[in-house]
């Protein structure tokens, strides 16, 4: 008996699975297997359609064999893992861009790697005893195979909600979750596949397919929506633990057996994965980014260890308050740079990267893309540099012979100048992006002198601030044409999160000083609650755990807490060094209040919060903290003062 059963049955290519007693566990072999016959039958006349099963009536198949990669891990072969997952990965992608159509029948568990082989097709069934799920967190995983591409696509905050928790979805669930799509009885599969053998046609189980029972997931949107929005896992568990309701107690119980760390960055990938970038690649991409370091920096050993291996069930996390560090979450999902995923065997030619403007933020920025297989050029007039940059004496040595150029800026005039300087060293095609934060006057300037020169350009400013340049989870405010904005992604999904293409040049900037408006207002007032619930007798924690899951709800206060020893680590817990200057708050507001100017808007709140940062940045101490800094402030002032 073999593992795996692949012949050729009429106009179908047939696949079996073949280990009931293993629950049909998917061993490296299997998938070069299948990987080789899909290949085969790619381009091959007689076969129309492939049928994929498997035997016994407990699993299609409940997740990969993970014995061998114990075994490994723990001798200190880290790379028969990433060889492994590797492999895997571009099945999983062969399967989804496969030409032709491949039929999967789903009975049982399917889980893991199942869901890998099972949930990419162009037909997946389910029946009456399918129970699919992805509980890779509770072994110190992520769920993997492509199926954060599925979760990221599940409507509202499901993917979250199923990836955290490795919730059993029925037969319905999955359906509604994007991981099936016909409910068939399952005693007419033999049938109906003796038919597509026959016939080749998928319609036959289309026609076959009826109204399956109602998804109990379904019901629980609302739940789901309110509780797993969060920007972190911090966020999640806080507003679950701030509800007495069976949901929220039945969330808690699954999630607090899960690797926390697992946990953290399941939400944050899904976070970057969504929006008008989404693919099966870049999915992919940031599953591989965690796996390949699963053993040697993640949990992955002591999950199977607690699960498998002892079965003790008492796997030892590393951070079993369920705080993780942001850092450690970007730590695993960095850029594998010349060691990651290829998804085709062609080689890939380099880019070279002109980077002007190596600070705080543009040298994370410009490592990022080093890391990442870029040549980087970078120079800056203070002489700084950056891991794997190459310097250069003056900009237009930076940008020599560069495909595309980057600049990270201080203001506008320096912005028109460094244009000047090297758009004669351009070619015609190259890619101008700007990332820096200016008016927007100097941006559509500056697309004006591009456009001359047949150079694309991009206004890019980002937000995050400097821990989200290091570990490459910014996000892109962008304008320009949707050529320029299409051909910039791929840097984009290296150096930040998410990218937003806001409009034509000029509308990047446009939306960052709006959003910092926000940023610098909210702040405030979240630094005057805080302060004022210190003079009412208010616990600091108290006021968080309410404020966080109710109403009070914001960016300043859930992500970025002004108030340390509260919340997810912040420059607060750092004494208010800053991730994002005060003074450069204070740049941004005078921005947005130009701009309002200019256009005669009444913006009386932006104009307060600029006032107030002037004063603490000119005229107190400011300079130098971090802009959440404005808590002690309030805090040291009575009302009149």
């Amino acid at each position: 008996m073999t593992d795996i059963h692949i012949r050729r049955a009429g106009k179908a290519g047939r696949i079996t699975l073949n280990r009931p007693d293993a629950l049909n566990a998917m061993t490296w072999q299997m998938c070069l297997e299948i990987r080789d016959a899909l290949e085969a039958w790619r381009d091959d006349p007689q076969i129309s359609v492939v049928v994929i099963d498997a035997a016994g009536e407990r699993a299609f198949c409940a997740g990969g064999d993970i014995a061998e990669l114990y075994r490994t891990g723990r001798d200190g072969d880290f790379d028969y893992g990433r060889r492994f997952w590797a492999d895997e990965y571009r099945l999983n992608a062969a399967i989804f861009a496969w030409p032709k159509p491949i039929i999967s029948f789903l009975q049982g568990f399917v889980m893991g790697g199942g869901v890998g082989i099972g949930c990419h097709g162009t037909h997946r069934i389910v029946g009456e005893s399918s129970r699919v799920a992805m509980p890779e967190c509770g072994i110190g995983l992520i769920p993997d195979v492509g199926a954060t591409l599925m979760l990221a696509l599940a409507d509202g905050r499901m993917g979250e909600y199923l990836g955290v928790t490795g919730t059993r979805m029925t037969a319905a669930d999955a359906i509604y979750a994007g991981f099936a799509d016909l409910y068939i009885a399952e005693a007419e599969w033999p049938g109906l596949i003796h038919r597509l053998q026959e016939t080749g046609d998928p319609g036959v189980v289309e026609q076959a397919a009826t109204e399956p029972p109602a998804s109990g997931l379904a019901a629980l949107a609302d739940d789901v929506n309110r509780h797993f929005g969060g920007e972190a896992l911090s966020d999640i568990f806080n507003s679950l633990r701030g509800e007495d309701s069976d949901f929220a107690r039945s969330a808690l119980k699954a999630m607090e057996r899960n690797s926390p760390l697992s946990m953290a960055v399941t939400i944050e990938l899904l976070h970057r994965l969504r929006g008008p970038s989404i693919s099966i690649g870049k999915a992919l991409d940031l599953e591989y980014r965690f796996t390949a370091r699963a053993m040697e920096h993640g949990e992955l050993l002591e999950g199977i260890r607690a699960a498998i291996i002892d079965k003790d069930r008492n796997p030892q996390w590393q951070y079993k308050d369920q705080s993780v560090p942001i850092s450690s979450v970007s730590k695993m999902l960095r850029p594998l740079g010349p060691d990651a995923l290829k998804l085709e065997e062609t080689p890939v030619t380099q880019k070279a990267v002109g980077f002007i403007g190596l600070g705080n933020m543009g040298a994370p920025m410009a490592a990022n893309l080093a890391a990442a297989g870029y040549r980087v050029t970078g120079f800056d007039t203070a002489g700084t540099t950056a891991a794997g940059v190459t310097n250069a004496a003056t900009a237009q040595e930076a940008v020599q012979d560069a495909d595309i150029v980057i600049t990270m800026l201080p203001d506008g005039k320096i912005l028109r100048a460094v244009a000047e300087q090297i758009l004669p060293s351009l070619r015609p095609g190259t890619l101008f992006v700007d990332c820096s934060t200016v008016d927007v006057d100097s941006a559509r300037a500056v697309a004006e002198q591009t456009a001359g020169a047949a150079v694309l350009f991009v206004d890019a400013p980002v937000s995050g601030g400097i821990g989200g340049a290091t570990a490459g989870t910014l996000t892109f405010m962008s304008g320009g044409s949707a050529e320029a904005f299409a051909q910039a992604q791929a840097l984009f999904d290296i150096m930040g999160q998410k990218a937003v293409h806001c409009g034509e040049a000029g509308a990047g900037q446009a939306a960052k000083i709006c959003n910092n408006m926000i940023l610098g207002a909210t702040m405030i007032a979240t630094c005057e609650a805080f302060a004022l619930a210190d003079k009412l007798g208010l616990d600091r924690q108290k006021m968080f755990d309410v404020a966080s899951t109710s109403s009070g709800y914001s960016w300043s206060m859930n992500a970025y807490c002004p108030a340390p020893g509260v919340g997810p680590q912040s420059p607060a817990d750092n004494d208010y060094k800053p991730g994002f200057a005060a003074e450069l708050m204070l740049k941004d507001l005078g921005l947005s209040q130009q701009a309002a100017e200019a256009v005669d808007a009444d913006t009386p709140m932006g104009a307060a919060a600029l006032e107030l940062y002037r004063r603490f940045v000119e005229l107190e101490d400011g300079r130098g903290k971090d802009f959440s800094a404005m808590l002690p402030r309030f805090s040291a002032r009575g009302r009149d003062s």
